[in-house]
């Protein structure tokens, strides 16, 4: 377990470089993000390669016995590479582009873009593959921020329909899957179709899907090529890419596979006020801690992107400047934020940024120190965590015992056809996930591609809208207990209802079938009832379900249709139900897969590392830990003040980290 910082020399002064880099290494910084910005300082004009500067940057963070991780600088492409090739711009919907004057404007189907992105990378590489302070290499950085992911250039229609050929094999085959015989859409030639925008009305939802499934083979066609010359010409050192929390805008599962490491960015409180699946209530409450699960959540999703192995690159230090609102974190928030991503197994913690820069975007965004030097309130607290980390290595993060599912196609079918304006995908996982963290239980979150899930004594799968004969076969093969959603295999994989309704393959591990379903208005709920008492309330989505063979109807709504459905192994929720409700079912669920649970108070959470057991209190009060009488802490103690963290050692197997 290591600290990192991310640092930009060509936005300071030379004459602080060696000071800073003496800086780093007596706070306990020992890895430094370097480049990923400054392609014009590499690359003034066309060709002309200025390397002097970064030389000497990697020089000065080497002697002081730092290491680097080098960013491609790509994601901010020069002033002169837009006036030579004006079309390297992304469209948006309504076809403006996307102009210079910030970053992240350009288009991943530009061919102009895609050539020069391959010479200054390659460029790069040539000269510092090998050198002995670069120990790893970023791609790019934060692919899609800005909502740049879907482009409508010309290049990106004229390679989607390139990739529909690939995909259907004739024009005849997509009107089939497309179902174009529906308002006479039927084409002639792939020459005849367009990006899905521009429409008087909806567009044909498989036809927006697979503009989404395209435009996610875009970023992983060009996130290939440069992982490709990084290989080349930086064998052995580590290549990632650093992830956004709740953006999934592409499929990270599968551009992972290129990666040796997957990182992300954790800035807890900015996701708090701008995720759009919490309450006000709960945006005010965990305003200077951030909601207990969502950090947690995204630590979760990219371990199990490159068999485990993942970093934080950017972690929040301060107040940020792109939010709603932008508070100061509760004193302790940073030090408990770093731990908390040291407990879900991370191999590095690396804090944004080693200085506040005091002009142009991003000038109030707080780093570890102010803009003239001094340390901040971020910087005393990881210093704090450096000294802990000197004395405490807990080992690797296994395998949980309890499995949730997320699907990157099955949030862009919410997205395309939420069939209510309360309806969204994230939110929907999220309250699964934060239910089964109340339990006191650890999670690995899962791709629905997982090719075995062997090993986990639960799985839970909300709302994956497609689910294969494949797929049930390795759920069935698991012997775990099964739990699933509303809209769980509600279409086909060319978005449309499956043959014999809802939940289509599902129905060979659940006997059901969906009539039909409705959504509801925000603050309309119904009751869900079993021998005569209510069992708490479902709103948003409800399922109107029909029991087949031997299926068991173990609660029902208030107008007698069925609300939770069981055969055998397998459990069905038919509606969104209400806090309360989901983490009542999911601990029944949790207790039948023998898995014993333990609710925690509501800012309290749980995680397992190796031989440690640590505990987080986000909560704005004190909490009391679940650890055995008289035992030895490592961190904290038996009564956590709010914002820290305590740990402790458990003889138990490691069989729930």
């Amino acid at each position: 377990m290591k600290l990192g910082v991310c640092y930009y020399p060509e936005q300071w002064p030379q004459s602080v470089w060696r000071d800073d880099a003496r800086r780093m290494a007596a706070m306990g910084i020992r890895v430094v993000r370097i480049a990923e910005f400054a392609w014009s300082r590499m690359e003034p004009r066309p060709g002309e390669y200025d390397w002097a500067w970064l030389d000497e940057a990697i020089a000065v963070l080497s002697e002081a016995g730092l290491q680097v991780v080098l960013g491609t600088p790509t994601a901010a492409p020069p002033r002169w590479l837009l006036d030579r090739h004006p079309d390297i711009v992304a469209l948006d919907a309504h076809g403006h582009p996307k102009g210079f004057g910030s970053r992240r404007h350009y288009c991943f189907s530009s061919p102009a873009f895609f050539e020069a992105s391959r010479s200054i990378v390659t460029a790069m590489a040539a000269r510092y593959g090998q050198h002995p302070a670069v120990i790893a290499w970023q791609t790019d950085n934060e692919y899609g921020c800005h909502d740049t992911v879907l482009s409508y250039s010309a290049a990106a229609v004229e390679r989607f329909r390139g990739w529909l050929a690939a995909r259907y094999g004739s024009i005849a085959a997509l009107n089939e899957a497309w179902g174009n015989v529906f308002w006479s859409m039927e084409y002639a030639s792939f020459e005849q179709i367009n990006a899905p925008v521009g429409l008087p009305t909806f567009a044909n939802p498989i036809h927006a899907l697979d503009y989404r499934r395209f435009a996610s083979d875009e970023v992983k066609r060009y996130n290939r090529m440069q992982v490709e010359i990084l290989r080349t010409h930086a064998p052995g050192r580590d290549v990632l890419h650093n992830f956004m929390g709740f953006f999934g805008e592409f499929d990270h599962h599968e551009l992972a596979q290129d990666l040796d490491v997957a990182s992300w960015d954790n800035y807890p409180l900015g996701f708090t006020d701008t995720v759009r699946f919490l309450s006000d209530d709960e945006r005010l409450r965990w305003m200077r801690s951030g909601h207990p699960d969502i950090s947690a959540f995204n630590h979760d999703l990219y371990r199990g992107l490159c068999k485990g192995r993942w970093w934080v690159m950017e972690q929040q230090a301060g107040p940020v400047n792109w939010a709603n609102a932008n508070p100061a974190p509760l004193p302790g928030m940073v030090r408990t934020w770093t731990w908390e991503a040291f407990a879900h197994g991370a191999e590095l913690v690396s804090y944004f940024r080693w200085r506040q820069v005091p002009y142009a975007q991003e000038q109030m965004h707080s780093g570890l120190h102010t803009p003239d030097g001094r340390i901040d309130v971020g910087g005393t607290e990881a210093t704090q965590v450096a000294r802990e980390l000197a004395r405490l290595q807990p080992g690797p993060a296994r395998q949980a015992r309890v499995a949730l599912v997320f699907d990157y196609a099955a949030k862009w079918m919410h997205d395309i056809q939420p069939h209510g304006t309360d309806i969204d995908y994230y939110g929907e996982v999220f309250a699964w996930y934060s239910a089964l963290r109340r339990l006191g239980l650890d999670i690995d979150i899962v791709p629905a591609s997982r090719e075995s899930f062997s090993g986990y004594a639960l799985i839970a799968v909300p709302a994956l809208t497609v689910i294969d004969e494949a797929l049930v076969g390795r759920l069935r093969a698991s012997g775990a207990q099964l739990v699933f959603g509303p809209r769980c295999g509600a279409k086909t994989a060319d978005f449309a209802i499956p043959e014999g309704l809802p939940p289509g393959a599902l129905r060979a591990l659940l006997p059901m079938r969906v009539n039909r379903v409705e959504t509801l208005r925000d603050g309309v709920s119904i009751a869900v009832q079993a021998a005569g008492q209510e069992l708490g309330v479902a709103g948003r989505w409800r399922d109107f379900v029909e029991p087949l063979a031997q299926t068991e109807v173990q609660a029902r709504f208030a107008d007698g249709q069925p609300a939770i459905l069981r055969h055998g192994r397998t459990r069905y929720f038919a509606g969104c139900f209400s806090p309360a409700l989901l983490l009542d079912q999911l601990e029944a669920s949790a207790r039948d897969a023998g898995i014993g649970v333990q609710r925690v108070d509501d800012g309290l959470r749980l995680r397992r590392r190796g031989k440690l057991q640590f505990a987080i209190n986000h909560g704005p009060h004190s909490a009391r830990v679940p650890a055995p009488p008289d035992t030895q802490f490592v961190l904290g103690s038996e009564v956590l003040p709010p914002a820290s963290v305590a740990a402790w050692e458990v003889a138990a197997p490691d069989d729930a980290a």
